[in-house]
């Protein structure tokens, strides 16, 4: 983009040196709405990542048992886990210990933070660039994920959530551009005109394909339109970390947890691994559901995998392994859970 501040074409093992100090952490923020494809993208960047670099992420999801966590561990990240809330809610604790422990125990050579889709940007910026952190990461480029086709949509163009999502951007990128008509990109183009200020960066992109270098933009002050919208309308606390539900008492071989806020509701289920899911079965069964989010990590008869799924488009990804099976559907109306977990029990074998 003509005008940018951004490095030149990434090359493996080449970065611009740190800004604030010789051990900074580089790291980047990476946001957008519910559905847009950020871990998706992450995932992107971590197969894209220089050689021999250790990056880590500190991943916020609006569910109480995290999918996204296993899928990038599957790509060869540290990641550490916030769920079932705000990353930054009871005054950033939450956010704060995860991050600590990331950063004590990986020592990474960047970070990549992806907050939830439902949460608002402008209390975790607070919280990175304090005093705290400022010897400690070198804050880049705020990097945020656009499905052009819902800007036709007045549930996203209305969401002040999704209107500072935009505004905090220095990096703002049109994700499924090979899904998108002749009238989404007159939408997103007006959207691009409008920024005040520009943007460092506008690209467009399939599948995530974010380059590497685009994260080593310049990082600018940008005004929120609603910058209290956090303090008054929070998204609750995470109840318990993620990691724990792995690990179901004795005699216990499934468990489910359930959320709401921000006009959506949760509800997921983890499984031990002696569950085994019908594949043809499981996925007819996702493609006929009628939410507005399904994810899910899932142990089949025909081997691990991946399913994301969007207005009713499921999306299936092959994977190595994971400790148990893991699903999150997630609506902007309450969720039957009684129906959903009679029907995957149907599904086993």
């Amino acid at each position: 983009m003509p005008g940018s501040s951004c490095p030149t074409p990434f090359r493996p093992g080449v970065f611009p040196a740190l800004s604030n100090t010789p051990k900074a952490v580089p790291t980047n923020l990476i946001t957008g709405f519910l559905g847009v494809g950020k871990t998706t993208a992450i995932q992107h960047l971590l197969r894209h990542k220089p050689a021999g670099e250790t990056w880590a992420v500190l991943v916020n999801e609006f569910g109480e048992v995290g999918i996204d966590g296993a899928l990038l561990r599957d790509g060869g990240a540290r990641v550490r886990e916030v769920p079932g809330g705000c990353i930054c809610c009871v005054a950033g604790l939450p956010m704060t210990v995860a991050l600590n422990q990331l950063l004590g125990r990986e020592r990474p050579d960047r970070l990549l933070i992806e907050p939830t889709g439902l949460g608002h940007p402008a209390q975790i910026m607070s919280t990175l660039m304090g005093p705290f952190y400022q010897q400690v990461l070198d804050l880049r480029a705020t990097v945020t994920l656009v499905d052009p086709r819902k800007l036709a949509d007045s549930r996203y163009t209305d969401n002040e959530h999704f209107q500072d999502q935009i505004a905090i951007a220095d990096v703002l990128i049109a994700n499924k551009q090979d899904l998108c008509a002749d009238s989404d990109w007159k939408r997103w183009e007006a959207l691009v005109a409008e920024a005040s200020p520009p943007k460092a960066l506008v690209e467009r992109v399939s599948q995530g394909a974010i380059e590497p270098a685009w994260l080593d933009c310049s990082r600018s002050e940008r005004p929120l339109h609603h910058p209290h919208l956090h303090q008054n309308n929070p998204l609750k606390a995470p109840t318990a970390p993620v990691e724990t539900l792995a690990f179901l008492p004795e005699g216990e071989v499934m468990a489910r947890r359930a959320n709401q806020g921000q006009g959506h509701f949760s509800v997921g289920w983890v499984f031990t691994p002696d569950w085994e899911f019908d594949y043809d079965r499981l996925f007819s069964w996702l493609n006929g559901l009628n939410v507005a989010r399904v994810k899910a990590v899932m142990i089949t008869g025909d081997g691990i995998f991946s399913f994301n799924g969007q207005d009713g488009v499921v999306s299936v990804s092959e994977l190595d392994e994971t400790p148990d099976s893991r699903i999150e559907l997630i609506d902007d109306k309450p969720i039957d859970a009684d129906e959903v977990e009679r029907t995957l029990k149907s599904l086993v074998g």
